[in-house]
This record gives C-alpha cells, sequence and structure tokens, in this order.
C-alpha cells in the first residue's frame, strides 16, 4: 500500500459551487482542492480524483456504490472524500467497513471561492484527521473531527455537531 500518499476524491457539493447570479443559480464547478493544497505550500504526495461533481442531494445509491468502488480499488490507506454537506453521512454509512483505510470525508458549508468560506480550514482538518486517526470513517467539519455514525448536520444553525451516545 502506499501508505504515506494521501488521495482525494472529489464528489462535488457545495466546496465546488460556481453561482452565477443573485436568484442562487449554480453548478458545481471543478474541485478546488489541488489549487488548496498548492497555497497551502503542502508538501506530501497527494492526488486528487474527479469522480463526479454533483450536489449532495443528486448523489443516489448509485453514486454511493461507485464512491465505495472507488475507495476500495485505491492503494492508498490515506483517503479523503470531499461531498456535499446535506448527505454526506448517508454516504458515510456506505463506505463505513472498508478494511485498512482511514477515510476522511469534509466539504463546506459556503463555496470555496468565496472568501468567507470554512473549506480550506474544513480541507486543512480532513489532512490532519487522515494522518491521526485509525482507520475508519470520520467526518471533519466544523472544526471537529466527527466518527460518522456520532454526528449530525443541523441544519438550522448551519454547522455539524456530535450526537450522544
Amino acid at each position: 500500500m502506499a501508505s504515506n500518499r494521501i488521495v482525494f476524491l472529489s464528489t462535488g457539493g457545495t466546496i465546488d459551487k460556481v453561482y452565477f447570479d443573485e436568484a442562487s443559480r449554480f453548478e458545481v464547478g471543478e474541485t478546488v482542492v489541488a489549487k488548496i493544497l498548492r497555497d497551502g505550500g503542502v508538501t506530501y504526495d497527494f492526488e486528487v480524483v474527479p469522480l463526479m461533481r454533483k450536489d449532495s442531494l443528486q448523489i443516489s445509491d448509485r453514486d454511493r456504490a461507485a464512491i465505495r468502488a472507488a475507495v476500495e480499488v485505491r492503494d492508498e490507506s490515506r483517503v479523503i472524500v470531499t461531498h456535499g454537506t446535506d448527505t454526506m453521512v448517508e454516504t458515510a454509512k456506505v463506505l463505513a467497513g472498508i478494511p485498512g483505510k482511514t477515510i476522511v470525508m469534509t466539504g463546506a458549508l459556503s463555496p470555496a471561492r468565496f472568501q468567507a468560506s470554512d473549506a480550506v480550514f474544513n480541507i486543512g482538518m480532513a489532512v490532519a484527521a487522515v494522518q491521526t486517526c485509525p482507520p475508519g470513517v470520520w467526518i471533519a467539519m466544523s472544526g471537529q473531527v466527527f466518527p460518522w455514525d456520532h454526528v449530525r448536520k443541523n441544519r438550522g444553525l448551519n454547522r455539524f455537531e456530535r450526537l450522544d451516545g
């Protein structure tokens, strides 16, 4: 296994959204992950693999199976999946149980192309988490790293929070 390399699998979501007008018309653009990493001056070996460009509300069970298959075939033991926040936990559930891999899911509550975005911070959190967490599926959002099955998106407060238990 290429254990030192980190692979980023991009599925779209708000982190990569491009807005066109005040009516909030958007499309999911090319992934911004490589630019964020270059701008951050990272020195580790990484690869960014675009899988799809979808809002997470458009991700189907078939898409989730494709994401799982993409994780399973990678030699790397460290995988970061960028994903829209609305259905991130549902996709994390599908990724649970893949042996020998630390999988961290992250995204953004506002597009990376916006000046006031959480995208860069979340990517940084995901990079730290994928290097320090044990194998399993984790979600890095809102300044925290959560086990996939102990987190939810609080839409009212626009943040991720730990579930009790």
